[in-house]
């Protein structure tokens, strides 16, 4: 009797796990089941396609299956032509690095390339001129973006192909300056990347996009993208381009500017979801224990495991590959342009993918809210808070390791810093440019994302490394944040003379005319140093209009090279030094003249204005 329900007992237990196997083979790794995902999906991207999201083509794969492949929107609203799900050509954005690391793999495994060796033995000599620090920088710090360059987007993307130069080229001109000691610091960089797709270049002795092609493209059956979109044979590929859109508001969509790159291996590849499915699957485990790209399966796991993680409990880079902390581990890369959105996400452990790619700048709520809801999230272990470090202690203001430290264009990064606030002991609130997301500490220092803006998905965990009780790093694996270098004081002192200046330089040509007319009709005799006061003021005043004229420029279309804002830098040196003449006649005839107080007040308040000006322009870099 005990014999037969023991045997009943086992056969009923192995039934329910070969059920739940099955279960799972259905289902995507957040539990929908794969009858029902088109469903799914479809109700999730119809509630923002038009209002938020013009477009998007999305492909779901598991077991190298596909599972959904299907086309939402508009690829040209004006025209009400709609996205073919098969050839809809789209910008890949940084997608376009994976084909870079994997390149690289490739060339690793047959030996012409170590990832521990420091690249300049590939690069021709002296190629690198703006190292800060004498020590090596590895392949691995390419893969790891830990090289230690700052972010550079002058030269990095224009709106026609006519500045595009060679990719070497293409390096000489946009070389950033390294400001972090390599291997110190995740500092997300374009660089990087397109410098180890030119070490590719050189070692196979083809242009990159040319190798790309022959061992990537052609392997895969990828027919209907390119590497390097600007070439003749890519006429069809350009026909079937979408037209990419920014969002001025809900329900309005402007057309946006094409994108092209000299350093294209960051993100100037163009194709179809269909494609980038194919390139998923060769990346997905193969029962075979056979892979397309790669001679030795082995190496694909070398691709996938962990390259760079500042803390165990935290997600890192795996050679290239974002790590993602979901229900089950995922390795993903997004992609953006000044016009495009796209997001690439695999889980090898569910032999599962979605590719998903939208013609919109800076969308969110299907590149990342949707990949969210189908690969799922990773629950949150209880922990107990007596072991857990006071989240007092995180609170501050940060910049993006990835950011411009040399020109007029770091003073962005203090307008826009990360905040952190702690809303309890145990749990903190994050904000970044008017979005927000709350965080609940896991262990200690490690915070896992609750709830929040979509804009937080790739960085749901957050490090927090701390020295004496101070932050000196928070990591994630996209880019570090580091504590603002300046005071608070200094930037409100900064923003309010700034503001003054402004003000005053507005308004002063208007004054002075004023003043100017009610002298006459006094007849007050005018004084010779009038004029240079008042010539004074007009250059103050030209001062804020190529101030203006250059912001709005930048803001309208930052995808431009950097000749084309140099003439402003230029005025702003003519400028200066003709303010300098200026004063310094206004002083020779200062004793000269008889002035009331009130005249020496107005004229010495303008020098020293024009003076403060000058002081705030060479802080903040506006003559480089």
């Amino acid at each position: 009797m005990n014999k037969s329900f023991a045997i009943l007992l086992i056969l009923a237990l192995s039934l329910f796990f070969t059920e739940t196997i099955y279960a799972n083979e259905f289902t995507t790794p957040s539990g929908i089941p794969l009858s029902n995902v088109e469903r799914f999906v479809d109700d999730y991207v119809n509630e923002y396609i038009g209002e938020t999201t013009a477009g998007a083509s999305i492909v779901i794969l598991k077991d190298n299956k596909v599972v959904l492949s299907k086309g939402y929107g508009y690829g040209d609203i004006e025209n009400q032509i709609k996205i073919n799900k098969n050839d809809a050509v789209f910008e890949w954005g940084s997608i376009s690095k994976l084909f870079v690391w994997v390149s690289v793999m490739q060339l690793v495994e047959q030996g012409k390339i170590d990832l521990d060796e420091d690249i300049r033995i590939y690069l021709p000599q002296g190629f690198l001129t703006k190292l800060t620090y004498d020590v090596p920088i590895t392949m691995l710090d390419l893969m790891n973006h830990t090289a230690g360059f700052e972010e550079n987007i002058f030269d990095l993307g224009y709106a026609t192909e006519y500045p595009v130069k060679s990719l070497e080229e293409g390096l000489k001109i946009a070389e950033p300056r390294q400001i972090y000691r390599p291997g110190k610091v995740v500092a997300y960089s374009n660089y990087s990347t397109s410098l180890a797709a030119y070490i590719v270049q050189l070692i196979s002795e083809k242009d990159f996009n040319e190798y790309a092609e022959e061992h990537i493209f052609q392997k895969l059956g990828i027919l209907d993208s390119t590497a390097y979109l600007p070439l003749a044979r890519n006429e069809q590929i350009t026909k079937n381009k979408v037209n990419g859109y920014e969002l001025i508001e809900e329900g309005n969509f402007k057309p946006s500017i094409p994108f092209y790159m000299s350093m294209y291996p960051s993100g100037g590849l163009n194709g179809t979801s269909q494609d980038l499915a194919k390139f998923a699957m060769a990346l997905m485990p193969s029962s075979d224990n056979e892979n397309v790209l790669f001679k030795d399966e082995n190496t694909l796991g070398t691709m996938f495991s962990q390259s760079y993680a500042i803390n165990e409990n935290v997600p890192g880079i795996a050679h290239g590959f974002w790590e993602y902390d979901g229900k089950f581990k995922g390795l993903t890369h997004g992609g953006n342009t000044v016009s495009f959105s796209s997001n690439f996400h695999i889980v090898p452990e569910e032999n599962f993918a979605v590719i998903i790619l939208t013609n919109q700048a800076s969308e969110l709520d299907i590149s990342y809210g949707l990949m969210k809801e189908l690969v799922g999230e990773k629950e949150i272990d209880e922990v107990k808070l007596a072991d857990l470090p006071n989240s007092q202690e995180t609170e501050g203001k940060y910049l993006s390791a990835r950011r411009i430290k040399s020109g007029f264009l770091n003073l962005y990064y203090y307008l826009l810093p990360l905040t952190v606030k702690s809303i309890n002991e145990n749990e903190i609130e994050v904000s970044l440019a008017g979005m927000k997301a709350n965080y609940v500490q896991t262990y200690p220092n490690v915070y896992k994302m609750t709830t929040g803006s979509n804009m937080f998905i790739l960085t749901n965990v957050l490090y927090f490394s701390m020295k004496d009780g101070e932050v000196k790093q928070i990591s994630t694996s996209i880019s570090d944040y580091l504590p603002v270098d300046k005071s608070t004081f200094w930037l409100t002192i900064s923003a309010v003379l700034f503001i003054y200046c402004l003000i005053y330089f507005i308004a002063s040509p208007f004054v002075l005319i004023v003043i100017s007319i009610l002298n006459r009709r006094r007849k007050i005799p005018s004084v010779k140093i009038k004029k240079w006061v008042y010539l004074l003021n007009i250059v103050g005043t030209a001062f804020i209009a190529n101030l203006f004229i250059l912001v709005v420029r930048m803001l309208n279309n930052n995808a431009r090279s950097y000749s084309e804002v140099f003439p402003q830098i230029v005025v702003n040196y003519i400028l200066t030094i003709t303010s300098a003449v200026f004063i310094v006649f206004i002083l020779l005839n200062w004793k000269k003249e008889t002035l009331m107080k009130f005249q020496r007040a107005i004229y010495l308040l303008s020098i020293v204005t024009i003076v403060i000006l000058i002081f705030l322009l060479i802080t903040w870099q506006f003559y480089s």
